[in-house]
């Protein structure tokens, strides 16, 4: 016949059973912080990427307008020299 557990081995068979699932508990919740941690990171890194390709889209139209003012200038500058040169050359 087998010998039946006594109280105490079946109360600490709980116990090891119960500090297990804490265990599995604690890991389980240090899992949970460290995905809503990353996930807090990844919006963070796209808030910034969201913000840096607005920075470099509006560097981009000022480079344009820039270009053009420079073209601008340099055509007057141009007209200007020409007509200077056709008064020197009266």
């Amino acid at each position: 016949m087998a010998e039946q557990p006594t109280l105490k081995q079946v109360l600490d068979r709980m116990n090891r059973a119960l500090a297990a699932i804490e265990g599995a508990a604690e890991i389980r919740a240090e899992q949970d912080g460290n995905y809503r941690e990353a996930e807090e990171e990844v919006q963070r890194l796209n808030s910034d990427r969201s913000r840096i390709a607005q920075e470099l889209d509006n560097s981009e139209a000022k480079a344009e307008r820039l270009l053009a003012a420079n073209k601008e200038v340099s055509r007057r500058l141009v007209t200007a020299m020409e007509t200077i040169r056709a008064v020197l050359d009266r």
